[in-house]
C-alpha cells in the first residue's frame, strides 16, 4: 500500500518532533547546549537537524518522526529520497551521530546509533520490504523509496540503541 502526504503535513510532523525532542534533550542532566539546525542549509546538506552538546561529547543528530509505524512494528528507513530525481534516502547519508527514530503518537523514541545501524541494515538491505511513499507537489508528486525494518529484529541485533518513552507537557 502506498501513503501519501502533503509537504505541509510532512514538515508540521517533524517540525512538531523536533521540538518535543529538543525540549526533552534540555531535561536530561548531561545536557550542556541544543541547537536546532534544520533549516540552516549547511546541515541540511549532511541531513542533520540537531546539535546536541552533553558533558562527554558533541553529536550531530538526525531526526525521523514516524506517525504509522507504532501500529506496525516497523522502521520506514528511506533508500531514495526522490525517486523522480534519484537523490539518495536521508538513511544512507547523514552524517549524524545518533538517528533518533521517533514515533508521535506513541511518543516511543529510538536512539539509533550512527554510522554502526546503517553498516547493519545495508549488510541485510534485501531482507526488508521495499515501499514507497508520495508527496504531492505543485504539478506533481515526487516518490519516496524505503525498507521496513523490524522493531524487533533491530533492537535484537544492533548494539548500543536505546528507547525512551518521552514526556507529555515538554515545551521548547
Amino acid at each position: 500500500m502506498r501513503h501519501q502526504y502533503s509537504v505541509t503535513q510532512t514538515f508540521q510532523v517533524a517540525h512538531h518532533a523536533t521540538r518535543e525532542l529538543c525540549a526533552w534533550l534540555w531535561t536530561r542532566p548531561e545536557t550542556i547546549d541544543v541547537h536546532s539546525v534544520e533549516d540552516d542549509p549547511a546541515y541540511q546538506k549532511l541531513d542533520v537537524d540537531l546539535l546536541w552538546s552533553t558533558e562527554k561529547a558533541s553529536y550531530q543528530v538526525e531526526i525521523k518522526a514516524d506517525r504509522l509505524g507504532h501500529r506496525t512494528g516497523n522502521l520506514f528507513f528511506e533508500t531514495i529520497s526522490n525517486k523522480e530525481k534519484q537523490t539518495p534516502g536521508c538513511f544512507l547519508y547523514t552524517s549524524a551521530h545518533l538517528f533518533f527514530y521517533y514515533f508521535t503518537e506513541s511518543r516511543k523514541l529510538y536512539i539509533l546509533p550512527m554510522p554502526a545501524t546503517r553498516t547493519w541494515f545495508l549488510s541485510r538491505l534485501d531482507q526488508f520490504p521495499e515501499r514507497e511513499t508520495t508527496t504531492p507537489i505543485p504539478g506533481g508528486y515526487y516518490t519516496t523509496v524505503g525498507r521496513l525494518v523490524s522493531l524487533a529484529l533491530l533492537c535484537q541485533e544492533v548494539k548500543g540503541l536505546h528507547i525512551v518513552t518521552i514526556p507529555k507537557g515538554l515545551v521548547f
